[in-house]
Formats: structure tokens, C-alpha cells, sequence
């Protein structure tokens, strides 16, 4: 989390100093990058970065959690969109953080993440679809939801239903990015496992 001092930058000199670490940790992994790049970047000296920010692994969780939060805004959205469907909203959110990952420039932030995975990374990048996260917003995402489409009648069902599409969800982004899918490649995969979860894996 960074610290106050941080938040009380001016909006212009708080953007300078994100788009510059954003930069580095979409040239490298976090693990790779160097501040001196980011303080280069950003035009601001060493002791600089260290009233803003404890270490870079600070700076970097906090553009990742900035892309978590936008991600659960736009699965609100989704769900507004397609009636409550959470399928057709995750199977949006795919898409769409697909393809920032295949577009150029800053946006690359998104496949280094994928591509250099650990458990804080992925616990912190499927945090918007985290018990967690959606007890928080309760009433923002359960009233959303289409109920009568679902073969489930609680809460407790549906929560465990959402972790199973984040996994599917997950382990398509890693797969399609380490494997140089193509967007469409990726997506009928993607929308194949989905269909399989929809229709069941057992005749009935």
C-alpha cells in the first residue's frame, strides 16, 4: 500500500510517477525491475520513490490491484449488460484483459503478470472475483444475478460457482499468453470450457 504521502501528490505528479513504474514492470518482471529505471522514467531522485513507496514491490501491487478493481467495475458492468448472465460477464472480462495483453506499449503490464505468476500475484489478480471481495460489494453483485438461469439457490453455491469460472478463467489467460494463442484461438478454448461448465460433465 503506499503511503500518504503518495495520495497527496497532485493528480499530474501521481500519474508521472504510475505511468513510469507501470512502464518498467511492463518492460519486466517484478522480480527483474529496477527502480532507478522508474526514478529515470519519472525525473524525480532516489529518496523520492521511498516517501511515496516502501520497496517496488509496493509500486507494483498497487498498479496491480488498480487493475483488479477495474476489473470487478467492469464485471458489474458485465452483469448490468447481459441480464445477470455471470457466464457471458466473465467470458467478457476474458476477452477483454486478452486483449490488452496482445496490444503494445504499457498495456504489456497485464502479460507480464500472467507470464510471471506466484501465489501473492494470482491471489491479488483473481481478487475480484475473491469471497473477499464480493462480500464487500454484496448487494452490488447478488442482486445482479440471474438467478433462475443457475441450478443453484444460495449465496454459499454461487460464491463457489465464481472461484471455479476465476480458475477457468485464470489458467486460460496464462495458457493463451505462454502459448502465443491468437486472440481468437484463445477465446473458442475459452468459450469450449465454459460451455462444458454450463452443460454439466455428466449425462444425465
Amino acid at each position: 500500500m503506499p503511503k500518504p504521502t503518495f495520495f497527496n501528490l497532485n493528480e499530474e505528479k501521481r500519474q508521472i510517477l504510475i505511468e513510469a513504474a507501470k512502464k518498467e514492470f511492463s518492460r519486466v518482471s517484478l522480480y527483474e525491475a529496477s527502480i532507478s529505471n522508474i526514478l529515470k522514467t519519472a525525473g524525480i531522485p532516489r529518496g523520492s520513490f521511498y516517501q511515496y513507496f516502501e520497496d517496488k514491490e509496493d509500486a507494483f501491487f498497487y498498479l496491480l490491484n488498480e487493475h483488479t478493481q477495474e476489473r470487478h467495475e467492469k464485471f458489474l458492468y458485465n452483469l448490468k449488460k447481459f441480464q445477470g448472465d455471470i457466464f457471458e460477464a466473465v467470458t467478457e472480462i476474458f476477452y477483454h484483459t486478452l486483449k490488452r495483453s496482445h496490444s503494445e506499449g504499457q498495456n504489456n503490464f497485464i502479460k507480464n503478470v500472467l507470464l510471471n505468476m506466484n501465489y501473492k500475484i494470482e491471489k491479488a489478480f483473481t481478487k475480484f472475483l475473491s469471497k473477499e471481495e464480493l462480500s464487500q460489494r454484496y448487494d452490488e453483485v447478488f442482486h445482479l444475478v440471474d438467478w433462475e438461469s443457475l441450478n443453484v439457490s444460495n449465496e454459499h453455491d454461487l460464491y463457489h460457482i465464481l472461484q471455479i469460472l476465476s480458475a477457468v478463467t485464470f489458467h486460460n489467460l496464462v495458457h493463451s499468453i505462454s502459448n502465443e494463442l491468437s486472440i481468437e484461438e484463445a477465446v473458442s478454448k475459452y468459450k469450449l470450457e465454459i460451455k462444458l461448465l454450463k452443460t454439466g460433465l455428466l449425462k444425465k
